[in-house]
């Protein structure tokens, strides 16, 4: 394989990761994909040969390999910091896209894939969830919070955001999501006893 190769996949996915970001799956089609990244329609099939849930399944897991890489980072710190920075990582997203970009982990789980096709996406997007789940939770842990409280509590913060960044988006502003992260960061600081 020469060091191209890996350049287009990788180009080819973060532009899916991209467009199903602002546009949702169904949305988009493989010719989508594959034009939003600058790549031939020949190469995507190439490098994703089971076609489009395959591509949004990698699309899937970069982008929340991006996100599980800043919180791991930040909550190094602490429970509320990993919060504030997850918070400040959508915020930021919302707000640059103007409105008209969110999660593509989200996008692709909302979205129910075709009765004929293995639904590998959705199955990345659960992943992904409960990756997040599971950083939030063990931080929380560390830091005080009862185990059964602490998976409950990672799981809102995870649904609680997802859900806020799509209001910021169909309101076209970013008051939910400050609401939400006033909340969210009492009851993290409640739960880990500060």
């Amino acid at each position: 394989m020469s060091g191209r190769q890996p350049q287009s996949r990788e180009r080819i996915i973060m532009g899916a990761a991209d467009l199903i970001r602002r546009r949702g799956l169904a949305g988009s089609t493989v010719r989508d994909l594959a034009a939003h990244s600058g790549a031939p329609l020949g190469s995507t099939y190439h490098y994703f040969p089971r076609g489009k849930q395959q591509l949004a399944a990698e699309a899937v897991r970069f982008a929340g390999e991006l996100v599980t890489r800043s919180l791991e980072r930040e909550l190094e710190a602490g429970p509320v910091a990993g919060l504030r920075a997850f918070l400040a990582l959508w915020r930021q997203i919302v707000i640059d896209s103007d409105f008209s970009a969110g999660c593509p982990v989200l996008a692709v789980a909302v979205e129910e894939p075709p009765a004929d096709t293995d639904p590998e996406a959705v199955h990345a997007a659960a992943e992904v969830f409960t990756t997040w789940e599971d950083l939030l939770a063990a931080s929380l842990r560390d830091h005080g919070a009862p185990a059964g409280d602490a998976a409950q509590l990672a799981t809102l913060i995870v649904a609680a955001v997802e859900g806020t960044v799509a209001l910021c988006r169909a309101k076209r502003g970013i008051e939910p999501l400050d609401a939400v992260a006033t909340q969210l960061e009492t009851l993290v600081t409640t739960a880990i006893g500060r």
